[in-house]
């Protein structure tokens, strides 16, 4: 999975397998390892990040500066998605 940063205990990442056709661009966040089953954040074209679902059960009050953070380098990982995966889609 490739590692975008680390916040602290908290690796952000893409999962290597987004299936065909390409879902939108979005990152997942997991405590330590990367995991199948972990928090899913959407990134709109605007750069704004939106929660999918927080199967990681993140605290709010984390889960909120995660998306902060997120939010800041929204064009970093628009960048990253677009090297990795070839192809950018938008949630909304």
């Amino acid at each position: 999975m490739p590692q975008i940063f680390r916040i602290g205990p908290y690796i952000v990442y893409f999962w290597s397998n987004e299936n065909k056709p390409l879902e939108p661009i979005h990152v997942h966040i997991a405590e330590g390892r990367a995991s199948k089953n972990a928090t899913k954040i959407w990134i709109t074209n605007s750069g704004k990040a939106l929660l999918c679902n927080n199967a990681s059960q993140i605290p709010q009050k984390e889960l909120r500066n995660l998306i902060r953070v997120i939010e800041a380098n929204s064009a970093a990982i628009i960048n990253q998605w677009y090297t990795y995966f070839g192809e950018i889609r938008y949630f909304c």
